[in-house]
């Protein structure tokens, strides 16, 4: 199975996901001119995707979609409420609505021979989930734009062999930027984003001697850095409570704007 950023951060986030027989995009927030170039750069098209499935209805992340679901007829994905979101979603035109597929939280579905699993998470959109994706033995996970963690998410992110997971800020560079106040609180609340410390936290609940490898995704433009999300990521996983250091794992950052090296497991 391979996993790989075509684009992730703040401004746009396009992820993919597959096997030999099965390939998937996890959220179009790009334009589908960049979705396709990033997929030629896999050596696929948009008539080798066999499903999108959506996070959440914000534009960072369906930017694009309605471009590709009607140039090339893929099936979408995403809960009850998302959907209702996007409908309401002026720039996403005019989509077949035969092309929505609802799922539900902790409700496992197959494409082809990957096995796609939801999961919730804490942001404020409609009805947002995560994805865990797998193949065979193997499993992977998306999981951005979560403003807090919690047992549920440690649960469903353990025993992953890869995962992109979201690293958005650093609170020093957030608290004393530019945004205004409400938006600052906003990414800081329960319903925001997670911060690189709070990445770090997490991963240490969740690290095993089979995480092959680790991207750090969904950065923020304003209110972060590659190497600063790197280097706290790895200060928090050498001081925290597990037996791991940082260098035991492949961990590495999503591009923005570019096609990260794929990861296969």
């Amino acid at each position: 199975m391979r996993l790989c950023s075509i684009a992730s951060g703040s401004s746009g986030n396009c992820i993919y996901v597959g096997s030999e027989a099965a390939h998937l995009l996890v959220d179009v927030g790009i334009s589908g001119r960049k979705t396709e170039a990033g997929l030629k750069e896999l050596d696929l098209s948009g008539n080798d995707i066999d499903g999108i499935l959506i996070t959440h209805e914000h534009a960072d992340h369906i930017q694009g979609l309605g471009v590709i679901a009607r140039k090339y007829g893929i099936p979408v994905y995403a809960t009850a409420g998302t959907i209702a979101a996007m409908r309401n979603c002026s720039g996403l035109g005019n989509v077949d609505q035969g092309l929505f597929h609802e799922v539900r939280e902790d409700q496992k579905f197959i494409i082809k021979d990957l096995t796609i699993n939801p999961m919730r998470i804490s942001h404020d959109a409609a009805q947002p989930v995560g994805y865990r994706i797998a193949y065979g033995s193997r499993r992977v996970a998306v999981c951005t734009d979560l403003g807090v963690y919690n047992d549920y998410t440690v649960e469903c992110l353990k025993g992953m062999d890869a995962l992109l997971l979201e690293a958005n800020h650093d609170v020093n560079m957030l608290q004393v930027g530019p945004y205004p106040y409400y938006l600052k609180q906003r990414i800081l609340g329960e319903r925001g984003h997670l911060s690189n410390e709070n990445t770090g936290r997490l991963l240490c609940r969740i690290l095993h001697d089979g995480l092959k490898s680790i991207l750090l995704g969904h950065l923020s433009k304003e209110n972060n850095l590659p190497e600063l999300a790197y280097e706290s990521v790895r200060m928090e996983i050498n001081m925290g409570d597990t037996p791991y250091k940082a260098g035991d794992f492949d961990i590495r950052v999503a591009r923005r704007s570019e096609v990260t090296p794929a990861v296969l497991v």
